[in-house]
């Protein structure tokens, strides 16, 4: 029997963990409360899949094939003395084994009724505070050196790291976000030097930057710096991020002397190393250069500087948002913990892949040096903040992705994000034509399999939260999103809502369906609108 891949009741990260939604003062959901009844009965965790066929009952579990090692039993004699349990329990309406240990469950109205009261009376937060223990985090990302505007691939970083700060926030964390920039450098002094020549009316330097922007910066007089933050700034709020804090690397350098005492150094060649292997790192690095190649601090001293300075703030949890380029450097900030004595799993690295853009079979070339970049601000004036936001996280993190800039700007059913706000605008239009009716999730009658359905989708919310949050895996929320936006339009195009005999249910239904999809865009930073 084919059924959907299940989630786990208790998922975890290092210390963090995450768990389905507690609703008031319950142990869980209505469906981890069948699952904690059906466990006691099993003496095991018990997991309820759906089955890919209606026929198999509304939710399966194979816990008789795990426990036919373990009983040196037949696993279907185990699933048919699990059935004649089940079917004792007041949220079972029917129970039966099938081979070859499978036991499907039928759910009885009460259980349908339970659990889409607790969906109303949650709201908006229906989903939310799985984490177990509290935290106060900080989410870095971005951080792209202020040598031009945020191009899409930054923004990839930024649209995943919110994501993920989101997640974190809704699952009761306290998150900060915070940007860390150069002031300074071999990059900066390109940067400064291709401004100053632009202004001279001359070429760039060589490996310095070209493009419009330089132009534009070269028109003002004084440092090009601050006013290309203060552009990157704005693009990212209009991205919908916002940073509490901005960290700049010149200013926390100049407490390196003061923590140079704590690290264990040696001088070599005239600079200063720092005895990271001893740590766990591939080789010893350089925390000061030699005279010769110029005495300053080394990018490896600024993280050190960096990684304390975040953590005597009093965050429990640092997370950095970094390019697949980085992927030589992930484990280099655990080694800086273990230096300073911290706890290595406080730190928490997480590498994105690149980003393509297309347009039919063109692949749009991005470099800042050249002057042929492609900016966030013109990607979202071509497809607007909601699809940018959507299609930058619509994959997973660890996948290279490709964006069709053609489907992302159609305004069409083609279209996912699309798809998913017009039943979230549909259903806004059902209670606003609704006014003050009541809405009960009690139901009227027998349940149609559509109801059914969208009362089951709708229950895996918590789960879906639970675990997008434990596993850094905010593209599990669109796809979800049109899971749940699919089972709405196949419920709406089979039942009428107002003036039915199931109105009342069916506008419980449609609450917290709206509920769901609008959190579910809300934490990828999608709006939810009402009207379309």
């Amino acid at each position: 029997m084919d059924v959907e891949l299940p989630l786990a009741v208790l998922v975890l990260h290092g210390s963090l963990r995450y768990r389905a939604m507690d609703v008031g003062e319950t142990a869980a959901t209505a469906l981890g409360r069948l699952e904690e009844e059906l466990g006691r009965t099993a003496g095991v965790p018990v997991v309820l899949e759906r089955p890919a066929q209606a026929e198999h009952g509304d939710y399966a579990t194979n816990v008789a094939l795990r426990l036919a090692g373990v009983q040196k039993r037949p696993p279907l004699e185990i699933a048919a003395s699990l059935a004649e349990s089940a079917a004792a329990l007041p949220a079972v309406e029917r129970a039966e084994a099938a081979p070859p240990g499978f036991l499907n469950l039928w759910l009885a109205p009460a259980w349908f009724a339970e659990a889409l009261a607790e969906m109303v009376a949650a709201g908006p937060e229906y989903g939310g505070g799985c984490a177990t223990a509290r935290e106060r985090i900080q989410v870095e990302m971005v951080s792209a050196n202020p040598t031009g505007p945020i191009t899409v691939a930054a923004a990839r970083n930024g649209a995943y790291g919110d994501s993920v700060a989101r997640l974190l926030a809704f699952a009761g964390h306290e998150v900060e976000r915070e940007y860390y920039y150069n002031d300074a450098g071999t990059q900066m002094e390109r940067f400064r030097a291709s401004v100053e020549a632009a202004r001279r009316g001359e070429a760039p330097p060589e490996e310095g930057y070209a493009g419009d922007y330089i132009q534009e910066l070269a028109a003002r007089e004084g440092d090009p710096v601050p006013s290309m933050l203060r552009r990157i700034e704005e693009s990212l709020e209009r991205f919908r991020i916002h940073f509490d804090a901005w960290a700049l690397q010149s200013e926390l350098a100049a407490h390196l002397p003061e923590l140079l005492g704590d690290l264990d150094t040696y001088e070599r060649d005239g600079a200063l190393w720092v005895r990271s292997s001893a740590y766990g790192d591939e080789k010893d690095r350089v925390l000061v250069r030699s005279p010769e190649r110029g005495g300053l601090p080394t990018y490896e001293a600024a993280d050190i500087v960096y990684l304390r300075d975040k953590l005597e703030r009093g965050f429990d949890r640092a997370f950095y948002v970094l390019g697949a380029d980085h992927h030589g450097v992930r484990g280099w900030y655990g080694v800086i913990a273990r230096m300073l004595g911290y706890d290595p799993d406080r730190v928490e690295v997480i590498l994105y892949q690149l980003v393509h853009l297309t347009r039919g079979a063109d692949v749009v070339k991005m470099s800042k040096r050249r002057g042929d970049v492609v900016t966030l601000d013109e990607f979202v004036d071509e497809v607007g903040v909601d699809a940018a936001r959507w299609y930058l996280v619509s994959r997973g993190h660890d996948q290279t992705m490709t964006i069709d800039v053609d489907l992302a700007r159609e305004k069409s059913e083609k279209n996912p994000v699309y798809y998913v706000q017009y039943a979230h605008a549909r259903i806004a239009g059902i209670l606003r034509n609704a006014g003050d009716a009541e809405a009960a999730a009690e139901p009227v009658g027998e349940l149609a399999p559509e109801e059914r359905d969208l009362v089951k989708r709708l229950a895996e919310f918590p789960r879906v939260v639970a675990e997008a949050t434990e596993r850094r895996g905010p593209h599990a929320l669109p796809n979800y999103a049109i899971r749940v936006a699919d089972d709405f339009h196949r419920f709406y195009h089979h039942h009428r809502v107002l003036e039915s005999d199931a109105q009342s249910f069916r506008l419980a239904l449609c609450r917290a369906s709206r509920a769901v999809i609008a959190r579910s865009l809300d934490l990828v930073g999608v709006e939810a609108p009402d009207r379309m």
